[in-house]
């Protein structure tokens, strides 16, 4: 799931980025020829490795042009979503990003691919990496901070954050508010948190899942479930179906993100180890939509 985290300065934004590749699932070897051919078609295969065996992570600065991120040239060559593709493309600062290739993230979010035109032909590749876009609350950084006053006001944060569109924000399936780390876990020498391992094993086991859920079918995981796939293995209790819909009239919500909440829902489902979508799962589902709530003024 493409996942957009906000939080103030020094919070942990990046060194989460940066360890995602390490739960998710390891390639499998069509993913991993797949991965080699486009390496190969941009020139940056190691002939001393020609199998590419992990899965990328590509950390684009907001300066970087459009054909560098999404492909370019006479005969256009992968960019970064591309060269990101079953991997990680870590997108920090993402509302400094012009508004121009923010919007061009739109089609492979959607669909999984980027088409470029030339006029000569046009030119299709793969673009399925997990998106991290990473930003602070407001131009301070500091809207919401315990510790620290906000110098912005709510025109500023309203502007800052408009910068990434509608149509944008509601195609990254979790919004998740990364707080500021409070000094007692700095400072304590216990391990606390799960080891990268063992989520990793939970991704695998729900990922195992969902290979046997749509066996036979082009669907791969959850998140590729056209709509009557998403009907036939989204199907909620009353008390989950209430929830969502109490939550889809007072947040607003489009019919995109009310299709992204309930497959959300069925991944917090099957890591949970179970069958049958909950109201809990479906709570958990609606916290990641934190960005769909407006700013107080």
């Amino acid at each position: 799931y493409n996942i957009y985290l906000v939080g103030p300065p020094g919070s942990g934004k990046t060194m989460l980025a940066r360890r995602l590749p390490g739960i998710l699932p390891a390639l499998t070897f069509d993913e991993a020829l797949e991965l080699s051919q486009i390496y190969s078609v941009a020139g940056l295969l190691n002939n001393s490795k020609p199998l590419v065996t992990e899965r990328p992570f590509r950390a684009p600065h907001h300066t970087i042009s459009a054909a560098g991120l999404v492909g370019g040239g006479r005969i256009p060559r992968p960019g970064e979503i591309t060269l990101a593709h079953l991997g990680v493309l870590f997108l920090d600062e993402f509302p400094e990003f012009p508004r121009s290739i923010l919007e061009a993230l739109r089609q492979p979010l959607e669909d999984g691919v980027l088409t470029i035109s030339r006029a000569q032909a046009s030119y299709t590749y793969p673009a399925r990496p997990l998106i991290v876009a990473a930003s602070n609350p407001c131009p301070c950084g500091y809207y919401g901070d315990p510790a620290r006053d906000c110098t912005c006001t709510p025109y500023a944060i309203q502007r800052y954050r408009s910068r990434v569109s509608g149509p944008l924000l509601d195609r990254l399936d979790l919004h998740v508010e990364v707080p500021r780390v409070p000094y007692s876990d700095l400072a304590s020498t216990g391990t606390s948190g799960e080891p990268s391992a063992t989520i990793r094993a939970r991704v695998e086991q729900a990922r195992s899942v969902q290979r046997e859920r749509f066996q036979g079918t082009p669907t791969r995981t959850t998140t590729e479930m056209p709509p009557v796939q998403l009907r036939r293995f989204c199907r909620l209790g009353k008390d989950a179906e209430d929830l969502l819909r109490s939550a889809y009239t007072r947040l607003g919500l489009s019919a995109r993100a009310h299709s992204r909440i309930l497959k959300v829902a069925r991944t917090i489902a099957e890591l949970a180890g179970s069958d049958r979508i909950t109201a809990l799962h479906v709570a958990e589902a609606l916290q990641y939509r934190a960005l769909d709530r407006e700013i107080p003024v």
